[in-house]
């Protein structure tokens, strides 16, 4: 039988032990188990690679601790902009959306859009109409309404900061020290028993973001990357710069062309080229060979994977 395997991640960012209580992190543990479970059920059962990731990500944007979907952080002028993306491998279809409000899952939306090969990106009302006419869910405003993400645009408001994804909520929070702060995206990536590659991934962006800024989430080959000749990525971090770097496809390349490992093209990426222009963040891949790689260069990352014969194992810290 071919190897199969999945992995998720919900964020990177200074995510530390310290100021974690036990309760939350067995949260957020329990809440990657669901959706690394799921994803993995559906490729045990014979289900298509892109299947696993989209349902993995489902899950995770249906759960208020992740900055995508249900959990996604406020704009500036108190809405919701969602963004995602979506890649297969054997073909390099890919489907991906920026800006929409009020869909309850941006990731079927960004599906919905790959399924249509007139299309690759959709965004704003135009999004939204392609989405209505394809019978997505909507939701109200109030189903994405959460306290602490009300109270986190109000301190960045207060503050005039457009702020990261941040778990704690204080006057000086966006700044270089050791506070906690979270790169919110979600993303999953998966090789099925067909030999086939997906990746997925969403975001609720940045809180107080002005000015329809997009991140690198809904961008293919910045956020999200498939092929089936060498892997499929999903990255979480500073978008600016996983734009600037187009970190996504770089692993693909260096493998491609650099003949480089998965783990030293990852390394690559993350650790030196990431690094060399103060980039913040990682990202989760897996490749034809079914190896699996989950680095970051910020303190912590919420990171989980199963493949064949071997158990779950669920990450949150650098140690």
């Amino acid at each position: 039988m071919n190897k199969t395997g999945i992995a998720i991640h919900g964020g990177a960012g200074t995510i530390l032990k310290a100021s974690m209580t036990d309760e939350k992190e067995l949260m957020y543990k329990d809440s990657l188990r669901q959706a690394l479970e799921e994803g993995w059920e559906l490729i045990q059962n014979g289900n298509s690679a892109t299947d696993a990731v989209v349902k993995a990500v489902e899950i995770l944007e249906n759960n208020p601790l992740f900055n995508a979907g249900k959990g996604s952080v406020f704009t500036n002028s108190g809405k919701h902009e969602m963004d995602a993306s979506v890649m297969e491998g054997k073909y390099l279809n890919a489907g991906a959306v920026s800006s929409v409000s009020n869909i309850k899952n941006p990731i079927l939306l960004a599906k919905e859009i790959m399924d249509h090969p007139d299309y690759v990106y959709l965004s704003g009302k135009g999004a939204l109409d392609f989405a209505e006419k394809h019978n997505l869910i909507f939701e109200k405003d109030e189903y994405f309404f959460d306290q602490y993400r009300y109270d986190q645009l109000c301190n960045a408001l207060k503050n005039d900061k457009t702020m990261l994804d941040h778990t704690i909520i204080g006057g000086s929070e966006n700044t270089d020290d050791d506070k906690e702060k979270k790169f919110g995206t979600v993303g999953a990536v998966a090789l099925d028993i067909n030999g086939n590659l997906a990746a997925a991934t969403s975001t609720g962006g940045l809180t107080n973001k002005k000015f329809g800024r997009i991140g690198d989430s809904p961008l293919i080959g910045s956020g999200t990357y498939a092929n089936n000749n060498t892997c499929a990525v999903s990255c979480t971090g500073e978008g600016e710069f996983f734009i600037r770097a187009v970190c996504a496809y770089d692993v693909s390349a260096l493998m491609e062309y650099g003949k480089l490992s998965l783990e030293n093209a990852c390394e690559e990426v993350v650790n030196r080229k990431l690094v060399s222009i103060k980039g913040e963040g990682g990202l989760i891949a897996i490749d034809k060979d079914c190896n699996i790689a989950m680095p970051f260069n910020s303190k912590g990352m919420y990171r989980a994977f199963i493949k064949s014969g071997k158990k779950p194992e669920i990450f949150i810290y650098r140690d």
